[in-house]
């Protein structure tokens, strides 16, 4: 068993190691004096000679506490699972590592705030300067949603938005981690192979991923490679640690300073826009006073446009028309907050199903959340303002994909796939 233990411990690297053995989670040598340390699990070894090994482990039922509470201090986790029923296995039972978490990649809903994004970025050195001041390429990720950015930026910039985004992991070139570090802010950082920087390579995943023969389209061009590389380092990290197809990456954007208000990290401090001073909390920051937003996709929303203020003035003007319809029209805002609270987080959802990680209760929010767009569509029918009208035409039904999944779940929908019992009957003469 050691020997399964130590091929899984060699293939999910520096990350710490979650070994199911029945009801229980193992950890050994290193991994469990970490864990022993940090958390306070009893350390304990399996034999009491000299070269006893060292192990700390918890009940079964308490994956996403430990798990969480060892992200939230910047630590990878790899889950190594019973692949086979121990009753029927023949010999050692089979493992395999299921998944590998880490602060700037997690898509499971327990461990994520619902009201903020959860950014992995990344940060390469340009190759020339422009007008004397140093550039470097930035991107940046959530990984439960799929949005992508990238930016050229001066250094400045670069550590206003690095302490704007929150970002929560940050993946450096580790031939250029002592260089980038300063500029970190004390953030966790992750060393990465110099290749996965590589301009051809980073450029070729981003073709690939996003389904596109240039870059083109999305407003990138050559100012823009570093920037490129460091997206392409951050798609190559995902990629190894996620099962899933990432199929719901399928946009990335480009950010230029020119036309967003910038706001020095300060300025961005000490006007508390997303966090007080006091407490580093979002209670009582411009963004918690401003927050009545029904849904997590809503408050996400509103905390970008309070990153990124606008500068594009008709852009700002067509939001404000919306807004003063809705300020004039009380019945219509307090029915469409009727109709937007039986909403799920539709974002995270389909990020789970996109990366494997997708319950049948979850697919289930998805049907649920697509049987309100009727009305919700029906309401924003016959505005005036131009943004409302956009999101109207742009709204989409999905009917057939509502309707397949009315079709194949039971209701109500189990929350685990290993519970059973959650296709209709009828659906599939196989199942």
């Amino acid at each position: 068993m050691m020997q399964q233990y130590a091929r899984a411990k060699q293939e999910c690297g520096d990350a710490l190691l979650l070994f199911r053995m029945g009801d229980f989670y193992e950890l050994f040598y290193e991994d469990a004096e970490t864990v022993s340390k940090v958390l306070g699990l009893t350390l304990t070894s399996r034999d009491k000679s000299e070269n006893a090994v060292a192990m700390a482990g918890f009940p079964y039922h308490q994956l996403d506490s430990y798990m969480g509470k060892l992200i939230k201090l910047g630590y990878r986790v790899a889950v190594c699972e019973q692949v086979e029923d121990p009753k029927t296995a023949k010999g050692l039972v089979k493992r395999e590592i299921s998944q590998i978490v880490s602060p700037g990649t997690i898509t499971d809903a327990n461990l994520l705030e619902p009201n903020e994004c959860n950014y992995l970025a990344a940060i390469t050195p340009c190759s020339s300067n422009h007008d004397g001041k140093k550039l470097f390429g930035l991107a940046w990720i959530d990984l439960s949603t799929g949005r992508f950015v990238l930016a050229t930026v001066e250094q400045p910039k670069l550590v206003d938005l690095l302490s704007q985004l929150n970002v929560k992991e940050l993946l450096l070139d580790e031939a250029e981690r002592n260089n980038l570090e300063p500029l970190c802010d004390q953030r966790i950082i992750t060393s990465r192979p110099s290749w996965s920087f590589g301009q051809k390579h980073a450029t070729d995943l981003l073709l690939s991923q996003l389904k596109v023969a240039t870059l083109e389209g999305f407003g990138i061009d050559e100012q823009d490679n570093a920037a490129v590389r460091a997206a392409g380092a951050i798609l190559q990290y995902v990629k190894e640690i996620q099962n899933g197809t990432l199929s719901h990456i399928d946009d990335i954007g480009i950010y230029r300073s020119s036309a967003f208000v910038e706001i020095d990290q300060a300025s961005w401090r000490n006007l508390e826009i997303s966090r007080t001073i006091r407490t580093g909390e979002q209670s009582g920051s411009l963004f918690d006073v401003m927050n009545r937003c029904v849904t997590p996709m809503g408050s996400r929303e509103l905390g970008m446009w309070l990153t990124m203020p606008m500068r594009d003035l008709a852009s700002i003007r067509e939001r404000q028309d919306a807004v003063a319809e809705f300020v004039s029209n009380t019945n219509l805002r307090h029915e469409i907050r009727i109709q937007l609270k039986p909403v799920f987080d539709l974002q995270r959802l389909v990020g789970r199903v996109t990366t494997g990680r997708c319950a049948p209760r979850e697919l289930s929010c998805i049907a649920r959340t697509l049987a309100t767009l009727p009305s919700l569509k029906a309401k924003l029918a016959g505005r005036n303002s131009r943004l409302l009208q956009k999101l109207d035409a742009e709204l989409d039904l999905c009917v057939d994909l509502r309707s397949e999944l009315e079709r194949a779940l039971v209701d109500p929908c189990p929350v685990q796939l290993k519970s059973g019992g959650f296709i209709r009957n009828g659906f599939n003469s196989d199942l």
